[in-house]
């Protein structure tokens, strides 16, 4: 697939692509040049939260966040 660049610097994504990563209005993406010389357009996540969902065990890190206050309460008295 191919776009133009306008002389405002502007290009339109294709709508297949567009379609397949769900990319919409207002959609952040990241321009990273490799050490070969390409580009790579990458979808930024908008929220931090988001972009780490399903990267961890289940439950894994609320179990410890309790575990951590519980340690934390207990210091306390």
């Amino acid at each position: 697939m191919r776009s133009t660049i306008t002389s405002r610097g502007q290009t339109v994504i294709p709508a297949a692509i567009r379609e397949r990563f769900d990319l919409g209005p207002s959609q952040r993406l990241e321009w990273l040049v490799e050490e070969d010389g390409s580009i790579r357009v990458v979808p930024v996540v908008a929220s931090p939260v988001q972009a780490f969902r399903g990267q961890g065990r289940a439950g894994g890190s609320t179990a410890r966040l309790l575990a951590d206050r519980e340690l934390d309460r207990k210091a306390e008295l």
